[in-house]
């Protein structure tokens, strides 16, 4: 997906968000994104710590990492990916 962008001249920077869309079952425990857990933010999703929270938030850590397979010796992975939301920049304009 990233290639696509970039090929055709999108400016990528690192920290850039990209969003890929989620492939998502039926049922709550299928859902693949915290919009779809939180019902577009009107049902609240009950974090480790006990915070009840519908959308993230500045200073939020994201983690994500992905295996594939069953048999321990084939295992494909990408590793752990760690980003964090910062808040949107103030822009003065004269």
């Amino acid at each position: 997906m990233l290639a696509h962008h970039t090929i055709t001249g999108c400016p990528f920077q690192p920290g850039d968000l990209l969003g890929s869309g989620t492939i998502s079952g039926d049922s709550p425990a299928e859902y693949g994104s915290l919009r779809e857990q939180s019902q577009n933010g009107k049902d609240p999703i009950r974090l480790r710590g006990g915070e009840m929270r519908t959308f993230l938030e500045d200073g939020d850590e994201i983690n994500i990492w992905g295996v594939c397979g069953q048999n321990e010796e084939t295992l494909v992975g990408f590793g752990e990916c760690v980003g964090k939301i910062e808040p949107a920049l103030e822009l003065k304009f004269d």
